[in-house]
């Protein structure tokens, strides 16, 4: 296989696995090189698919679930659809209790936040980008992950992928983009926010304990290894994946 992919494994849950993706592999060109796993950006679609059919074929997905992702708040739940040609719903989460159900998320320096009940039974995947994080979408998320399936948040656990790290968060127009209840987050010095440190404590906030939360700590904008929107610009994607086995 030539895909690079980072796995990770919640403690005492074999039954789920995570894998973040990286740009490295496939059989993307140029701007997108290597591995762009999005049909959204511009790419050639028949080198998108067949990364795409790479990473599928590696992980064993019985479906592949994702959206059209717009840094709001909806989430789908309990999806019986393939959308492995191309996605249709809008959202940023998605959550099952199906075996085989690839539930990806994708990142060119947004949060991909995967989910888990201890027991489990259950999954989710968070797009989280700044926006999401100034409307406590990963805290709403769990909220509505625990209410749909009767999961108690000290029963979550939950791992964030690379994403843009606290060193490239600069927000030069802070006043307009952000509310100021966040002002507390924000360096006035340096114009950056610790986004990694807010959606922790955005998750604690909903319930989830701060030993079941995981982090992948690289930053998207500081490593070749990924691709980075606010580095690039015009760039591919790389995903995270959580799914039951």
């Amino acid at each position: 296989m030539s895909l690079e992919l980072l796995e990770f494994r919640f403690p005492g849950v074999d039954n789920v696995r995570c894998v973040f993706t990286t740009r490295r592999g496939g059989k993307s060109q140029g701007r997108f090189a290597q591995a762009n796993m999005s049909l959204e950006v511009g790419d050639d679609e028949e080198a998108v698919r067949a990364n795409r059919e790479e990473l599928r074929r590696a992980l064993g997905l019985a479906a592949w679930q994702e959206l059209v992702q717009v840094h709001g708040q909806d989430m789908h739940m309990n999806l019986e659809d393939d959308f492995f040609s191309a996605p249709v719903l809008q959202g940023d989460g998605l959550c099952t209790g199906q075996s085989g159900h690839g539930l990806v998320i994708k990142t060119a320096d947004c949060q991909a936040i995967l989910l888990t009940d201890e027991d489990g039974l259950h999954v989710a995947a968070l797009h989280c980008g700044w926006r999401g994080n100034a409307g406590n979408f990963p805290g709403n998320a769990v909220r509505r992950f625990c209410a749909g399936y009767g999961v108690d948040p000290a029963h979550v656990l939950a791992v964030r992928g690379p994403s843009l790290g606290p060193g490239k968060s600069e927000f030069v127009n802070f006043s307009s983009e952000w509310p100021p209840t966040f002002r507390s987050c924000f360096n006035p010095q340096t114009r950056r926010m610790d986004l990694w440190t807010l959606t922790r404590n955005q998750l604690m906030g909903a319930g989830i304990p701060a030993r079941n939360i995981f982090s992948i700590d690289l930053c998207t904008a500081s490593s070749g290894q990924f691709f980075s929107y606010r580095r690039d610009h015009v760039t591919g994607r790389q995903t995270g994946v959580i799914w039951k086995e």
